[in-house]
Parts: C-alpha cells; structure tokens; sequence
C-alpha cells in the first residue's frame, strides 16, 4: 500500500529552523503535486506550501520568504524547510500527494512546536 511518512518535527524555539521530510513508498511519485499542510489544535488543516511535477512552487502568505519546498523524485521525498519559525507555526504537518486523475494520499503527520 501507499505510504507517505514525515519526519523532522520536533521542539524548536521562535527563529529557528527545522526542516521536514517526506519519504513516499508504492507510488508514482513524479507525477503527484506534493504539499505539505498544518492543522492547529482548534484549527482546520491549512496548505504550506507546494511543488508540482514540473517543479511550480505555491506558499502561504504567512511562510512566504521563511518556508521553502522542494522534492526529489530519486527519492521519492519531499522537503520542507522551515526558517525564522514563529509561534503560529506551531501545528501537526501533513504531507499529501495529489493528481487530477489518480487516488490521493495523506501522511500521518508531524508535530512541529515553536516555543521558547
């Protein structure tokens, strides 16, 4: 079956960095637009950020300039690398790999805490 795993997460404090990962298995990776999204508790799951097959980028105005997505279709992975992070980004992250025509995907998620 599928698999989308994150990792990455964990406890940070306000302006540092972590950077997430992604690892696909079972599945045509270069053909999916893969994003990651966030969930805050009380809060509905939101989109970071995206990379298309042919390597289209899309932010959310609240990580543009800090967040950068990136993908490695040998690997089947796909990154996200988190800078200058605030409080608000404290949330669970998902992973999702989506096609017009094919079944979608979701990882389980990561924990990502921003806290002094």
């Amino acid at each position: 079956q599928v698999q989308l795993v994150e990792s990455g997460g964990g406890l940070v404090q306000p302006g540092g960095s972590l950077r997430l990962s992604c690892a696909a298995s079972r599945i045509m990776f270069s053909v999916y637009t893969m994003g990651w999204y966030r969930q805050a508790p009380g809060k509905q799951r939101e989109l970071v950020a995206s990379i298309s097959r042919g390597y289209s980028t899309d932010y959310a105005d609240s990580v543009k300039g800090r967040f950068t997505v990136s993908r490695d279709n040998a690997k089947k992975t796909v990154y996200l690398q988190m800078n200058n992070l605030k409080s608000e980004d404290t949330a669970v992250y998902f992973c999702n790999a989506q096609h017009q025509r094919l079944e979608g995907y979701w990882g389980q998620g990561t924990q990502v805490t921003v806290s002094s």
